[in-house]
């Protein structure tokens, strides 16, 4: 069984940046059908996509919502300083400041994790 955190960095506001949220989406998908331990981080300017992919019309809403259960988290440094820290809290995304406000990543490492990064 493998083991990935994969993190998200991209932005909303591109096609770039979307193309890389929904692929690590469906990386996460794929790890998690075949029954791989998957977390999937929204981290810097990917905590911006969250209050977007929430929204039932959103495209990849469907995706997103076929990985909830293997989201692990955002930042909450990154929430509150991309301004979006208000529309995460009300969604099931929880807030991760385990290291100085961050996900700490180390972490994820120290219990045998590929960090993947999009």
């Amino acid at each position: 069984m493998n083991k990935v955190a994969i993190v998200v960095f991209a932005e909303k506001g591109s096609h770039e940046g979307l193309g890389r949220v929904v692929n690590a989406m469906e990386f996460a998908k794929e790890l998690h059908e075949e029954n791989d331990e998957v977390k999937l981080i929204f981290d810097g300017a990917g905590v911006t996509f969250i209050p977007e992919l929430e929204k039932d019309d959103h495209d990849a809403h469907p995706l997103y919502e076929a990985v909830k259960p293997v989201i692990e988290g955002a930042c909450k440094f990154c929430s509150k300083a991309f301004g979006v820290i208000n529309e995460v809290q009300k969604t099931d995304v929880k807030l991760l400041a385990d290291y100085d406000d961050h996900p700490s990543l180390r972490t994820y490492v120290a219990d045998g994790y590929q960090v993947v990064t999009f």
